[in-house]
């Protein structure tokens, strides 16, 4: 286990392999352990050195003195991040709330960003499932705190379909994730639209989407390839939310050859 410790609180870290430096961000609600088994294949070959974070409010990452949780805020952090690691440009790759905070640093911190990958995530907030937008409205949210089993049953409810695999890693990291930062980042998450900004980003870039993706509805895939038609687009036919999980040969043989694109070079 690693960290860093900045102005807003330490932030956590997982670090494996050896090579060029790739970053991994999480989704809402998770932590870096959903990269785990990516982070072992991607590294396999030698060629990369893979960081993944935890957000600040989330897993091990500082919980009390860290920033409103917010987008903007979770940009700074990985670019604070780069900077302290000495980490002048990398690949990012960000699932779900992660994917769009790699948007946005494409957008806001160009100079960081050489190949930028998302993976499930909300472009525009209308795509979120129906009870995260609503956990997302400030009088719901008032509502659900102070009903943890309320907050329990809508958990049970939108994973329905999952796996045990999933269902247990989300609800151990809701354990690990403050109230402030569960409610400031999916209201956050509900606001976003990247969409009139999108067609300015200029690095080679990757979507992958699960076709029955039960928390950020799959036609993302279709907002991101009208605004980027040269970005790569991988529809996972037999994932929902959590392709690394659902089809981990297919998501990561993927996402490696992606990556040894740049390596190659021109």
């Amino acid at each position: 286990m690693s960290s860093i410790v900045t102005d807003q609180g330490t932030v956590h870290y997982e670090v494996h392999g050896r090579g060029r430096p790739v970053i991994l961000l999480h989704g809402w609600i998770n932590s870096w352990d959903v990269w785990r088994n990516t982070m072992i294949v991607l590294t396999e070959r030698g060629q990369f050195k893979v960081y993944a974070l935890d957000f600040w409010g989330f897993g091990e990452s500082a919980k009390d003195k860290a920033p409103p949780f917010r987008l903007d805020s979770y940009v700074q952090m990985v670019d604070q991040f780069m900077e302290t690691l000495g980490i002048l440009r990398a690949p990012i790759f960000g699932h779900s709330m992660g994917g769009t905070v790699a948007l946005r640093l494409a957008l806001e911190r160009p100079s960081r960003v050489s190949r930028l990958g998302v993976v499930g995530s909300p472009i525009h907030g209308s795509s979120l499932n129906l009870y995260l937008k609503l956990a997302g409205v400030p009088w719901i949210a008032r509502l659900i705190r102070g009903l943890p089993l309320a907050l329990n049953l809508v958990m049970w409810t939108i994973l329905a379909g999952d796996g045990k695999q999933t269902r247990e890693m989300i609800f151990r990291d809701v354990n690990q994730t403050s109230t402030e930062s569960f409610f400031r980042s999916i209201g956050d998450l509900h606001s976003t639209d990247l969409q009139p900004r999108i067609g300015q980003i200029r690095v080679p870039a990757i979507g992958i989407f699960g076709v029955s993706d039960n928390i950020v509805n799959p036609n993302q895939a279709d907002l991101m390839r009208r605004a980027l038609p040269a970005a790569r687009i991988e529809m996972m036919d037999r994932s929902r939310h959590f392709p690394m999980l659902d089809e981990p040969e297919r998501f990561n043989g993927i996402l490696l050859a992606f990556l040894q694109e740049e390596v190659a070079g021109p």
